[in-house]
């Protein structure tokens, strides 16, 4: 039997509010894989560390946003969704206010909020992560 690694990470969709349309917030990658492009923040678990506090570790490390509940999405992980390895991430929904603010930080180039009708290309498979949390949005 034939045994590889398979990494976990987690994602999360960002939302807020803005005039009648949602923006997620984004950050565009510092490093490779898929280096300058737009995704969702998020990154890898440490060891003995909980999913929920894993992304919430992450989104803050990356974009300086506090956030105090997340709903637990779904969990993404087609074999080379990743480049770099197989990786399953997990994905996690949020919503902030109209006044919070993102900044780039860590392995963030820069940080944007963008309308979910306005996406740019993105990294790894964050198009579908993105879509699937809208249908949650919308079932609200």
């Amino acid at each position: 039997m034939r045994t590889s690694a398979i990494f976990l990470t987690v994602d999360t969709v960002i939302l807020k509010l803005i005039g009648k349309d949602y923006h997620i917030l984004l950050i565009q990658r510092r490093n490779n894989p898929f280096k300058d492009f737009w995704s969702l923040p998020g990154g890898f678990v440490d060891e003995n560390e909980d999913l929920e506090i894993a992304a919430k570790r992450e989104l803050f490390e990356e974009t300086c946003v506090k956030i105090e509940n997340l709903e637990q999405l779904k969990a993404f992980g087609k074999p080379f969704r990743d480049p770099r390895s197989h990786m399953v991430t997990v994905a996690f929904l949020g919503f902030v206010l109209e006044e919070t603010i993102a900044i780039a930080a860590d392995d963030a180039k820069d940080v944007k909020w963008i309308s979910v009708n306005n996406l740019p290309e993105l990294a790894f498979d964050h198009d579908e992560i993105i879509n699937f949390a809208l249908t949650k949005v919308k079932d609200l």
